[in-house]
């Protein structure tokens, strides 16, 4: 029997078929349907094709994040529609405005499981792969579609496997390697390709770091991503409640479209600069550049840790005068635990201005900049008018790379700045 890789496993499992082979397209059953904010177009077009009845409302995730709380009344409405939706329909996974970003808070209330197949209304789907599930995202359409017949075609991808071997030097975070890694693949060098990470580097993460790295494989067009489920995993699930799974990994021999290995010890903290996720250069090449403001949130990089080195970072010393430094928590969980910890206190103290949970600045929701600002941020995008005018500018790079960059009030190294 040929050797198979993990998108080939899950598919499998998903659609029923054996021995599917790269490129075949197969009837695929998500175990999970994730939609956000604009679930409202889900259930407008079931009004309107008269459907009342779903495959399978367990499998629904319905998150209001994106704009969180409202800002109009229309966005005001949209929600009311939501709630009144899962209640009429009795969607028990639903988040209201107070819960966070779906994908954190999806994976924390144990409802992301390893080997399953999910799909939700958010390109960064592919995060679910932190914990060893096939996570893709997918349109509006697709969602509606598999609310009332509970499959979609899925065409089986080629696989990458990409191996992190090694330490980081002091400074450096896993979002610098995915940025290094974007940058040298370019954005369309997984498209549509499952990316398996691996290595003595991914090895040794934790589920957050994780995440971040599976999050931002979609910036390099993969269809989904990967990392193998081991006892930090279990641990996790546990903690979140998760059951009833089963974890799925590669064959040792399976065949990859190619291997890409990154040495971390080489590493050195690296920028996005705009306008593009793959315009990556080492922060010593842009050491100096003045920035209006600093965003710390998105799934990426809002996580409890990420608050955590931004804080180590900050302690001790204010913003800069003239620099706003918003710091979005993922999950009401995570700000409360950082609350807890004394990580909100340090970050407010520094200067910082705390908003409720969910995908803020990152998704346009406040921290909009006028003509010829910039700002740094820990998000995964940096394109031209994501955060206001199309006359500003967005440079990402790691939270601890952003504190530093909102201390010295231009983009910074994080060892310039004692933690």
């Amino acid at each position: 029997m040929t050797a198979k890789t993990f998108a080939q496993k899950a598919l499998e499992r998903a659609s029923g078929e054996t021995d599917l082979q790269p490129g075949q397209i197969v009837d695929a059953f998500p175990d999970l349907y994730m939609s956000h904010t604009a679930s409202w177009r889900c259930i407008r077009t079931l009004e309107k094709m008269g459907v009342e009845e779903l495959y399978d409302v367990d499998r629904i995730a319905m998150v209001m994040d994106h704009i969180s709380p409202a800002q109009t009344a229309k966005t005001a409405a949209d929600h009311q529609l939501c709630r009144e939706f899962a209640a009429k329909m009795g969607v028990k996974h639903f988040f209201d405005v107070n819960a966070g970003i779906a994908h954190i808070v999806l994976m924390e209330n144990g409802l992301v499981k390893p080997g399953q197949l999910i799909i939700g209304t958010d390109s960064h789907s592919t995060i679910y792969g932190a914990l060893g599930a096939f996570g893709t995202g997918v349109g509006f359409s697709e969602i509606t579609a598999a609310w009332v017949t509970g499959k979609l075609w899925m065409k089986v991808p080629q696989s990458i496997r990409v191996q992190v071997e090694g330490g980081l030097p002091a400074g450096t975070y896993p979002k610098d390697v995915m940025l290094r890694l974007i940058g040298d693949l370019g954005a369309d060098g997984a498209t549509y390709c499952s990316v398996e990470f691996g290595g003595s580097f991914t090895e040794a993460m934790s589920v957050s770091e994780r995440m971040t790295f599976c999050n931002l494989a979609m910036e390099m067009g993969a269809k989904n991503a990967f990392v193998a489920p081991d006892q930090t995993t279990v641990d996790y699930l546990d903690a979140a409640g998760a059951r009833d799974y089963e974890v799925m990994l590669p064959d040792p021999d399976a065949e990859y479209q190619r291997t890409v290995t990154v040495d971390g010890s080489s590493l050195t903290p690296q920028v996005a600069v705009p306008h593009t996720v793959d315009n990556v250069v080492g922060v010593d090449e842009v050491a100096g550049t003045k920035v209006n403001q600093v965003f710390i949130g998105s799934c990426a990089n809002a996580k409890y840790d990420d608050l955590a080195i931004a804080a180590k970072v900050l302690a001790g010393h204010r913003v800069a005068d003239g620099v706003r430094l918003i710091v979005t928590p993922a999950s009401a969980s995570v700000m409360a635990k950082a609350a807890a910890d004394g990580i909100v206190s340090t970050l407010i103290e520094a200067g910082a201005m705390l908003t409720n949970p969910g995908c803020g600045a990152c998704a346009g929701n406040g921290g909009a900049m006028a003509d010829g600002e910039a700002t740094f941020s820990t998000a995964n995008r940096n394109f031209q008018g994501r955060m206001g005018s199309y006359d500003s500018k967005i440079y990402l790079g790691s939270p601890a790379t952003a504190a530093a960059t909102a201390i010295r009030g231009s983009i910074a190294h994080p060892a310039e700045v004692d933690g």
